[in-house]
């Protein structure tokens, strides 16, 4: 990876990451043209640099990250599902992250499925209405997180939409899908650091400069996509994220199947 690669990794991620278009998914698609998705520290790039992005909702949400203790222990309860689920199908997870195809399928399913989200939910209280999230509201939003572990599949719209299906308006629940990838990511941060260190790998500097690099570049990006997602959001819904979720995954398919430029793992 050079640094070119690393900075346009790093604005896809800033750019994706609280969008429900999977974050993941167009690195991975991003690192299969650069020809690197097969390299460890492609890898290990991808993770690391959400520390970056997942910064930014702290500094923009700074009070309101920091309010009661009983708040943490809701994102707590959001965060169990991602935790057990990960660590029993970590293998599995990681044979599917290399596969293009498997992004392209899930993002045109995915479209799909926003496209009509406006239309199922559209009972859920005004944005401005104060709403409180229960326990049990924030538990099934971390089960529907799980399903960002098909790369793909979004993590930010998978739990905004388990949000919408407990009643919470567009605002709240994507408000609450950012506070919950704070532990979300530095989980899965740290396990893969972990993983990389536990088989001997070693950063060299500059390997290491790209990291600070792609966290820098990641952090001011994801603070200019999140404050116009949620004044999009609130306004417009879901639509035009599952039209080009769909145009996304139906390109990727025919530049796989008949240009041939994306490298299948």
């Amino acid at each position: 990876m050079n640094t070119l690669q690393a900075i346009i990794l790093a604005i896809i991620e800033g750019l994706t990451e609280f969008l429900p278009v999977s974050s993941t998914g167009h690195m991975i698609i991003a690192s299969s043209f650069f020809g690197i998705a097969q390299d460890d520290f492609t890898k290990l790039f991808t993770i690391v640099i959400q520390l970056g992005t997942i910064l930014s909702v702290v500094v923009l949400y700074f009070k309101r990250f920091f309010q009661s203790v009983d708040f943490y222990f809701k994102l707590f309860v959001a965060f169990i599902p991602a935790v057990v689920l990960g660590l029993l199908l970590s293998d599995f997870i990681d044979s599917l992250l290399e596969n293009p195809i498997t992004v392209a399928i899930s993002l045109v399913i995915g479209g799909v499925l926003l496209l009509k989200v406006d239309d199922w939910f559209g009972n859920t209280p005004k944005e401005e209405v104060p709403e409180e999230i229960s326990y049990p509201t924030a538990f099934k939003i971390g089960l529907f997180q799980c399903l960002a572990m098909i790369p793909g599949v979004s993590r930010s719209g998978a739990s905004i939409v388990g949000g919408m299906t407990q009643k919470l308006s567009r605002t709240t629940a994507a408000e609450f899908s950012f506070f919950l990838a704070i532990p979300t990511m530095f989980g899965a941060t740290v396990k893969k650091s972990y993983d990389f260190y536990k088989a001997g790998f070693v950063l060299t500097d500059e390997q290491i400069n790209l990291l600070i690099i792609g966290n820098v570049v990641g952090f001011v990006v994801a603070l200019i996509a999140i404050k116009s997602f949620i004044g999009y959001l609130s306004k417009h819904g879901f639509k035009i994220f599952g039209y080009y979720r769909i145009i996304a995954g139906i390109a990727v398919l025919l530049i796989h199947f008949f240009v041939q430029k994306l490298t299948v793992i």
